[in-house]
């Protein structure tokens, strides 16, 4: 998952993005005519070859199968053992073999086949450069995963339930699994860092306690109790789930006692990546190539643009010569800008996404009536998360926004989020991951489900926060306020992930030298407007997790690139540009590893 405490994606290993709706002329890619989903594709050889990846995938992955909603497998539990690392591994490496000699019949095959290569060839260089047995940290690894995929699993059943039991009992195997992995994994490419293996100790020992752990609470109270009686049956699936939450809790703490007792004393103090290790894995978030020092370089250079405009919105908001805090304090004093209650937040929220997809439908955007709906909801949680979840296959469920509000807050300031309502709703993640469900008929469920970067995603929702601003959405000076200071953080982030783990120069007035966490940590706070905890989350989160955090701001950078050159490759043919026509057929592609789509718009 795509994590962040004030922004939050939850893309369920997300769906790709579709075709176009009924009515609009066909679009070409890369020469070649798709076909819109008024006429059914058939299937190809190419696509036949990704559908049986996915589904013994899905075998040898039980808790992806949950997370990307393949039915048949929530009972199941993952093998995170080498030698299960192994066998998907060799699924990978049997699946490239297939693939090889395969012509593509059109667009849709080449777009497949060019993403498979690099999606599923990352995962071999991954495997052989160790990482996939050393994965640690404090937010994306198996130490989050296994607790985290209950949040996911369907829980209305009495079977839904018996699921759960089955994999809660499962648990301590795939614990003993993850330490041999982590075990051999020390000896093939090292330990992840000191303050990872800490942290991650820490969660482990929280979820061991009894009296407090998930384990414990999840199966008691109003949500079990709602489904399941005093029947008999019944009664047989509430023991195994208390024989489940006893073992999961026995298996956190045996990962605990491991990681303190036996990983921490091999735990290196630096944490840094590495040039190496962190070229891999901006590879794997943007599925792209980037120079990574021009990237840097760049960085900082957006960040000083982010920072003048800022301060030049702050001085529209608060007089000549006020600074960007001044600003932010008129602004939260402003009893317009003021929701109180989460009843009113919500109805915001859906009275912003409506009055966008409203506006943009037919004039920037051809919007399916199937997308034309999106429900806004204060999720059940209370982490201060905001994410979305895509619409169910068949639109029974509509894409919706959560807002997870923390009990203590009950007062929201509008101008810090209506850029995150675009961002979560339309253009950003409902357009582009509803029209995947929409067009289901063109792509196979590789393509739907499984094929995702974080670049390609987060660049876009970050792409359509500042397209909504040069449409005019954001003209008010507060709004406009609030999209710059997401575009800061993800600017910042950007120089602090490659000037930390690369161990780049850091700029004089951030201390100059070498970039390190302490300097980093600096860096952060004065450049996030977010509550001190949430930015010790998020620097502790940078630095356990290299690639990941810039992928959205660097993501973006290559969604305008593409968009650029398709403009300057129109205006040397003497053609109009037609941004409409750009997003319709760059959406139309699913989702793709960067190099991909800008290849296919090359073409």
């Amino acid at each position: 998952m795509a994590l962040e405490p004030a922004r939050l994606t939850l893309r369920c290993w997300a769906t790709a993005t579709g075709h176009l709706r009924r009515g609009v002329p066909t679009s070409t890619l890369a020469g070649v005519t798709m076909t819109p989903r008024s006429e059914e594709r058939a299937s190809t050889s190419i696509d036949e070859i990704a559908e049986s990846y996915l589904t013994r995938y899905a075998v040898l992955d039980p808790l992806a199968a949950t997370a990307i909603g393949i039915a048949g497998h929530d009972h199941e539990m993952t093998d995170l053992s080498p030698a299960g690392i192994d066998a998907r591994v060799a699924l990978a490496r049997s699946t490239l073999a297939s693939l090889d000699g395969q012509v593509p019949v059109d667009a849709v095959d080449e777009l497949t086949l060019a993403a498979m290569r690099e999606r599923l060839g990352l995962t071999i260089e991954l495997y052989e450069a160790g990482e996939q047995h050393r994965s640690l940290n404090s937010i994306e690894s198996p130490v989050q995963h296994l607790r985290g995929i209950f949040d996911v699993m369907p829980t209305d059943t009495v079977e839904a339930w018996s699921n759960i039991a089955a994999r809660l009992n499962a648990l301590p195997f795939a614990v003993d699994g993850y330490v041999e992995s982590l075990r051999l994994g020390a000896t093939l490419s090292g330990v992840a860092a000191a303050r990872q293996v800490a942290e991650a100790a820490r969660q482990a020992d929280e979820l061991a306690d009894p009296p407090t752990s998930f384990f414990t609470t999840f199966i008691t109270g109003e949500l079990v109790d709602s489904v399941l009686d005093e029947s008999a049956s019944c009664s047989l699936v509430r023991a195994e789930l208390e024989h489940g939450a006893a073992a999961a809790r026995r298996a956190y703490s045996t990962l605990a006692a491991f990681l303190r007792d036996e990983l921490a004393p091999l735990a290196p103090e630096s944490d840094a990546a590495g040039r190496t290790r962190y070229a891999l894995w901006s590879r794997e978030f943007l599925g792209a190539r980037v120079d990574l020092d021009e990237t840097y370089r760049w960085g900082l250079d957006e960040l000083a643009r982010v920072v003048a405009e800022q301060e030049a919105v702050a001085a529209q908001i608060a007089g000549p010569g006020a600074t960007v805090a001044d600003a932010v304090a008129v602004l939260d004093q402003d009893p317009s800008r003021l929701l109180t209650g989460t009843d009113a937040l919500q109805a915001w929220m859906q009275e912003t996404a409506d009055a966008a997809i409203e506006a943009l439908d037919g004039a920037h955007f051809d919007i399916p009536a199937e997308l034309r709906r999106l429900e806004c909801r204060i999720a059940p949680t209370q982490n201060g998360g905001i994410y979305y979840t895509p619409p169910s296959d068949d639109f029974s469920r509509p894409g919706r926004m959560w807002w997870s509000v923390p009990p203590e807050v009950t007062t929201f300031n509008t101008w810090r989020e209506k850029t995150t309502v675009y961002h979560e709703g339309v253009p950003g993640h409902h357009l582009q991951m509803g029209q995947a469900v929409y067009e289901r008929a063109t792509l196979n469920r590789w393509r739907r489900l499984a094929c995702w970067t974080s670049g390609y995603g987060e660049g876009w929702a970050l792409y359509s926060e500042r397209l909504m601003a040069d449409l005019g959405f954001l003209d008010d000076p507060g709004d406009r306020l609030g999209m710059l200071d997401g575009q800061r953080m993800r600017a910042a982030r950007v120089v602090f992930d490659l000037g930390v783990h690369l161990g780049l120069p850091a700029p004089q007035e951030w201390g100059g030298g070498t970039w390190d966490a302490d300097k980093g940590w600096e860096f952060l706070k004065a450049n996030f407007n977010m509550p001190e905890a949430f930015i010790r989350f998020e620097w502790n989160r940078y630095l356990g997790w290299p690639g990941q955090a810039p992928s959205y701001k660097i993501g973006q950078r290559l969604w305008e690139q593409t968009r650029d050159e398709a403009a300057a490759k129109s205006a040397a043919a003497g053609e109009a540009f037609d941004l409409r026509a750009f997003h319709a057929r760059a959406l139309g592609m699913g989702a793709l590893p960067l190099d991909v789509l800008k290849q296919a718009f090359a073409g």
